[in-house]
């Protein structure tokens, strides 16, 4: 008998090794669908009181999350190209790269961004170097296209069905408890991972809200050419951007400041230089002070300390590349949740009597 348990276990190592392997090639996409799960499970659950099946609301949820992104990433990359071509063909750029650049050729102007403006310039012959650019590079490209789309569809797949199947790991992983210690853990790190996650995303749709109008206010109050380009575009950016660890929402309002003040240094009027930096002081304070001070005390969640989760965001990518942001807070609640639950009860150490005063609680400001 004991012969046989140790061949049925040898055989589960084996198994488990190889799934770790593979799991491991793809931790990205999974780490992000794991992160994607808490942050929407409780949007999931509310969609409970509209009637509709579990199919459905996590269609619901995985469409709230995609057409929104997808239309957003469309919008800001058809504004970039369009406004990049105006100011290419404004300052004459294109004269100036072809003459260093070997690929450009001797394109001289930038072709109609239409279809039928791509066609002509594919006639003529002017689009000959950037097809032979791409041609010579197509392997590069196709792989870099390729994996994108791969993990993108991983982290679909994966997040639909942890939506619809969640529940039932954790009940398969209730199965090996014992005294109870396995079912406190996992309940404590469950309700932690979804309060902190999802604070998260409410964080992002805050700065977002914020973002937008702080800079439409701006907008309405400054003279023409000192406005910032796309107040909404740049207030969504923001929100999303808040999600980088240290630099955080600098990377859209400090090039948008850039972009405000552009005018003013090349047409050599600088007394709308004043405005711009009136913006610049409204997108620190407003937009990237005030919200990080008081928000992300309020949605850090129940027990996770609010200075350790933000070293998580900060050390996780440098230590473990783009993943790292999506893994590291992860992996902070699961241990911390591990050190104040299982532990103490495994070295029969008495329970705690609960948080420190100082520490917040999310319900504290439901």
């Amino acid at each position: 008998m004991d012969e046989k348990r140790l061949v049925v276990a040898l055989f589960g190592l084996a198994v488990a090794a190889v799934l770790g392997a593979l799991a491991f090639q793809f931790v990205a996409p999974l780490t992000v669908s794991v992160f994607l799960y808490y942050s929407t499970r409780r949007y999931y659950k509310f969609l409970r009181r509209l009637r509709l099946p579990a199919r459905a609301r996590a269609v619901v949820v995985m469409a709230s999350l995609a057409l929104p992104l997808l239309l957003l990433v469309s919008y800001a990359l058809v504004l970039l190209v369009v406004e990049a071509q105006q100011f290419v063909e404004q300052y004459a750029l294109i004269d100036v790269a072809s003459a260093h650049v070997d690929w450009l050729g001797d394109v001289e102007t930038m072709p109609d961004l239409t279809f039928q403006g791509l066609y002509e310039a594919y006639q003529t012959g002017q689009l000959s170097p950037v097809v032979e650019f791409v041609g010579d590079h197509a392997s590069l490209l196709t792989t870099l296209v390729s994996n994108f789309f791969l993990n993108l569809f991983i982290t679909t797949i994966v997040t639909y069905y942890l939506l619809l199947d969640g529940h039932r790991i954790r009940e398969w992983l209730l199965r090996f408890d014992d005294d109870a210690v396995l079912r406190t853990y996992l309940e404590a790190a469950d309700e932690e991972l979804e309060a902190v996650l999802f604070g998260n995303l409410l964080n992002v749709l805050a700065i977002t809200l914020i973002a937008i109008a702080a800079f439409s206010g701006y907008n309405a109050l400054v003279p023409a050419p000192a406005r910032v380009p796309y107040p909404a575009l740049a207030g969504a950016l923001t929100g999303i951007a808040s999600l980088i660890p240290v630099v955080g929402m600098k990377v859209v309002y400090v090039p948008l400041t850039g972009i405000a003040a552009l005018p003013a240094l090349l047409g050599g009027d600088t007394s709308t230089l004043a405005y711009v930096l009136g913006f610049l002081l409204v997108a620190v304070v407003v937009v990237d002070t005030i919200p990080d001070l008081l928000l992300r005390p309020i949605l850090s969640g129940e027990e996770t300390h609010v200075g350790l989760l933000m070293l998580a965001y900060t050390l996780g990518p440098v230590v473990l590349g783009f993943y790292g942001l999506f893994f590291a807070p992860i992996l902070l609640v699961v241990g911390l949740t591990f050190a104040t639950t299982a532990l103490p009860r495994l070295l029969g150490a008495d329970e705690p009597e609960g948080l420190h005063q100082d520490q917040l609680r999310l319900d504290d400001f439901r």
